[in-house]
């Protein structure tokens, strides 16, 4: 559902809102405010095009070849796993 604010509010509604803004902020500070609204809507916009960008690039990118895919690893080697088992058999030292 797409809810648009402005269409849900008629001109007097939007007026008052406008001179209540006015009230508290003063004349000085809502140029300032609206100048940091815009820009942080513009900033807004633009990470959310980066974002879709990313993603339809990510969607174009062609998968890997199966070529290029590896395989379950290999088990360990028959030297690795004698040299594992010759430390576990060593004595310990004792303490007299």
């Amino acid at each position: 559902m797409n809810l648009n604010l402005f269409a849900m509010l008629g001109w007097p509604e939007i007026i008052g809102i406008l001179i209540i803004v006015l009230i508290l902020f003063g004349a000085k500070r809502v140029p300032e405010l609206m100048r940091g609204l815009g820009s942080g809507i513009k900033e807004f916009k633009k990470a959310s095009r980066e974002v879709q960008d990313e993603l339809q690039r990510a969607i174009d990118e062609e998968p890997p070849a199966d070529s290029t895919r590896r395989g379950p690893t290999a088990p360990p080697s028959e030297h690795a796993s004698t040299e594992s088992t010759v430390a576990s058999e060593a004595e310990p030292t004792s303490k007299a």
